[in-house]
């Protein structure tokens, strides 16, 4: 890779941390390139080179995602107040960028039905048959813990399949040659694949450290956000994952009296699928959460 490459990947991987810290908050392009440390227009050009799309484009698709998850989850929020939450100033603008990114209105979105029949997740045929495993599964009763932040060496990812694979395995050679501890792995979950297409979700490879990066590159450096999460002990092979995640956000987080916040879910891997020959994982999955 190129050292001016590895620098845009670098400095624009800044840029994602923030935007993804509170997606909620005013995200002014002139900040982001102040993070990024270019000039305005140059950010522009190389966050589009970077990341395949303009960060405006990325900013809304990430709050639609955002008002997705709000306004299917927690059924005492308004569409006037989830609107506000993602930056619109009317009602009217917000319903016409919702169904510009889910083709249908932020009321029909809401019909649960609908999403019991319709999950994205679905087209990809081993997905679709560990659904049918863990459909019927019994969760397991979630902790409720304060977590302090963790800093954290990364890859970022887009889709969430085998090919993530490709960025554990760049992570573990950087963690050898750097004489780095590998054994505590996070993954971070950006996206929810019910409704975004599985190879277009946004995963976070991620191991702990203990002291900075000394030089950045494809890998960077992060601190995973803390606070409240319910944390969930989940256990399976490829394909029953995003099943039983969704079956916290469908069944227990609408009952549970906790709304979901804006910072990203991660888990934490004992047995990780995407390094297992047996591509068997156990792991806990920390859902960031509010108190009503």
């Amino acid at each position: 890779m190129e050292k001016q490459t590895a620098q845009h990947i670098s400095r624009i991987n800044d840029v994602l941390f923030h935007i993804h810290q509170d997606i909620t908050r005013d995200l002014p392009a002139k900040r982001l390139a102040d993070i990024a440390a270019y000039s305005e227009a140059h950010f522009h050009r190389v966050f589009k080179q970077v990341v395949g799309e303009s960060v405006h484009q990325y900013i809304r698709r990430t709050r639609m995602e955002y008002a997705a998850n709000k306004l299917m989850f927690e059924a005492r929020a308004s569409v006037a107040e989830v609107s506000g939450l993602c930056g619109f100033n009317s009602i009217s603008s917000f319903s016409r960028a919702f169904k510009a990114t889910f083709g249908i209105s932020p009321g029909e979105w809401r019909d649960p039905e609908r999403h019991r029949a319709e999950k994205s997740y679905l087209k990809d045929p081993e997905i679709a048959a560990g659904y049918a495993r863990v459909s019927g599964r019994v969760l397991p009763e979630p902790v409720i813990v304060d977590v302090p932040e963790k800093m954290a060496a990364y890859v970022r990812h887009r889709g969430y399949n085998r090919s993530i694979r490709k960025a554990w395995l760049i992570l573990q050679a950087w963690a050898n040659v750097e004489r780095r501890d590998f054994s505590t792995q996070y993954g971070l979950h950006h996206s929810n694949p019910a409704w975004v297409d599985v190879d277009k979700c946004r995963y976070v490879a991620c191991i702990a450290i203990d002291k900075p990066i000394q030089r950045r590159s494809v890998v960077n450096q992060m601190v995973i956000p803390g606070g409240l999460h319910a944390v969930f002990r989940l256990k399976g092979i490829y394909g029953e994952l995003l099943p039983q995640i969704s079956l916290v956000l469908e069944h227990w987080l609408p009952s549970s009296g906790f709304k979901q916040r804006s910072t990203p879910a991660f888990v934490h891997y004992f047995h990780n699928q995407f390094l297992e020959q047996d591509e068997h994982f156990e792991l806990d999955f920390y859902l960031p959460v509010s108190f009503d």
